[in-house]
């Protein structure tokens, strides 16, 4: 039962038989039969069908949901014996993180290795909907995204800090020697901005559009880490999270100027499955992150 219900998590995550069967180290003709076994044995049909992959019934949407509870906490259980066998030091940890968050996940990773220092983290950099399917599908057991913009679904939710912006731009900017900048002045420079199809730059265009202006970048990227690269070498200014200039190496000829006019914030926080008990290392993580949450936001 174990194996079918993987086999029908693959399938909801690639929407194609046979790339879920690939992702799953099977045959298509295997994923299938042991879709339709499942079906046999629950007496109800879980699959549209027609000549590809149609997307799931309404049982099959409920049968989706007991699947991540059951999967989810067979993995709970592995890694809780998993731990006590060695000693509760070793295990991996997989953590998906809005870009913005990158700098800052190093504070509590480090809080994190000074109790666990032979556990593996694998840490990525995701979309925030990538950030909950990957919480979804059990790719990933921690998460760090924006809190109170998007639905997070069944996933228990821990503030860390606000995110408050300024714009990081060349020393020979004409806005270089000023204390403040509104969001209108912003909106006039030339700027390099997340890429449109990310959260952090849809919260970025509804700032603009509530300061009463729209901006068109000269410049998109994903790339939200190295934006400080391009902008040493170019003309360009970029609107980043205060703490997250604060995290980064020193910028060189680049100046960081606070924006007001309005002054406002966006909630970052970690997420995680409701599961009770929580995977060992996972309720370590989430526990050194509860308690550098009020030095995280005293930074920000």
């Amino acid at each position: 039962m174990y194996e079918k219900f993987r086999y029908l998590l693959a399938l909801q995550r690639e929407k194609h038989f046979g790339r879920a069967a690939l992702a799953c180290g099977v045959s298509q003709p295997n994923l299938s039969a042991a879709i339709k076994q499942l079906e046999g044995q629950l007496g109800v049909t879980l699959v549209s069908r027609g000549a590809r992959f149609m997307g799931f019934t309404p049982e099959g949407e409920r049968v989706l949901d007991w699947a991540r509870r059951i999967i989810g906490d067979y993995q709970a259980l592995e890694a809780d014996v998993e731990n006590m066998r060695k000693g509760g030091e070793e295990g991996d940890l997989q953590i998906s993180a809005v870009p913005t968050a990158l700098p800052v996940l190093s504070r509590l990773t480090d809080a994190f290795w000074r109790r666990h220092p032979h556990a593996r983290l694998v840490v990525s950099s995701d979309s925030s909907a990538d950030v909950l399917a990957k919480l979804e599908d059990m790719r990933a057991q921690i998460g760090i995204t924006y809190l109170g913009t998007e639905s997070l679904g069944r996933n228990a939710e821990l503030p860390l800090y606000r995110e408050r912006y300024c714009l990081l731009a060349s020393a020979d900017s004409p806005l270089a020697t000023r204390a403040t900048v509104t969001w209108e002045e912003v909106a006039a420079q030339p700027l390099c901005l997340p890429a449109a199809d990310t959260q952090n730059r849809r919260i970025l265009e509804r700032i603009f559009h509530d300061a009463g202006v729209s901006v068109r970048p000269q410049m998109e990227t994903n790339a939200v880490t190295s934006l400080a690269s391009f902008l040493r070498t170019s003309h360009l200014a970029t609107v980043m999270p205060r703490i997250m200039i604060r995290e980064m190496p020193a910028q060189g000829n680049l100046v960081t100027i606070p924006i007001v006019a309005p002054e406002v914030d966006t909630l970052i926080g970690l997420i995680h499955p409701r599961r009770d008990p929580q995977p060992p290392l996972a309720a370590s993580f989430i526990a050194e992150a509860r308690a550098l949450a009020p030095e995280l936001a005293a930074l920000a």
